[in-house]
């Protein structure tokens, strides 16, 4: 968890969060985002204390980084660790990013007859796991910026904080992104809060599993290449029902 999700467009996302265009290659809005992918994040920039619409590689390198070959597995980090690991340890404290979403997927291990010699296997049935309410929300991020030393080209990146899962969250996988309630948006940008363990708290104080809804989705979003709306309608919705 969490390796694929579900962002609003540009407009969806200004309007939600109350930020002004300022983009005129705006992105779209899109069902299948993956690792390395570049996504938007919220964050206060240093000279302003306005919530500012950015856009990075999903994948942190922290500012430190000096290969050229970037790192594979940096869009997680987990809540248990972050505050001490060196890998997270200065955007935890001094670099946080909220990364809007509409939901997001997660594999869920169950056994299925195989269709053509009636074996039962063990396979993973993808799940779309949003608000109950359908509104949309945040996960807690973190962010960098850095500079490849071969070549002097910037780049930005960000992850996705994770946590154990739990309630009917715990029956899908054992991690879930953290998702942070509206009121503590503000304290998870303050720049002026560096202490790890306050920071943490914020982080736990995450959005109950109870408000979210979950349900199976058919095995097209098990390709990183496929995309549209068809991607999160039910694996049960008859024909007739399905996105055109």
């Amino acid at each position: 968890m969490c390796g694929r999700f579900v962002t609003p467009e540009e407009a969806t996302i200004e309007r939600y969060w109350h930020i002004g265009r300022h983009n005129h290659n705006p992105f779209k809005h899109r069902f299948n985002v993956c690792p390395t992918d570049t996504i938007p994040f919220l964050r206060l920039p240093s000279s302003s204390d306005d919530l500012e619409l950015a856009t990075g590689r999903w994948g942190l390198v922290p500012h430190w980084w000096k290969e050229a070959k970037l790192p594979r597995t940096n869009h997680i980090a987990r809540l248990e660790e972050a505050a001490g690991k060196p890998m997270w340890r200065d955007a935890w404290a001094r670099a946080r990013c909220l990364v809007p979403a509409e939901g997001w997927y997660e594999w869920q291990l169950v056994e299925r007859a195989d269709p053509a010699t009636g074996e039962i296997r063990p396979t993973k049935q993808p799940h779309f796991i949003r608000r109950a309410d359908r509104r949309l929300f945040c996960f807690a991020g973190l962010m960098s910026y850095w500079r490849n030393p071969h070549t002097g080209e910037a780049l930005r990146s960000c992850a996705i904080v994770t946590a154990p899962a739990a309630g009917p969250l715990a029956q899908i996988h054992e991690r879930a992104p953290v998702v942070l309630p509206e009121t503590a948006h503000a304290a998870w940008l303050d720049r002026k809060l560096s202490d790890p363990a306050r920071v943490k708290a914020i982080a736990e104080a995450r959005v109950p599993p109870a408000e979210f809804a979950h349900y199976r989705v058919r095995l097209l979003v098990n390709s990183a290449k496929a995309e549209g709306p068809e991607l999160i309608e039910p694996a049960d919705a008859p024909e007739s029902n399905r996105h055109e």
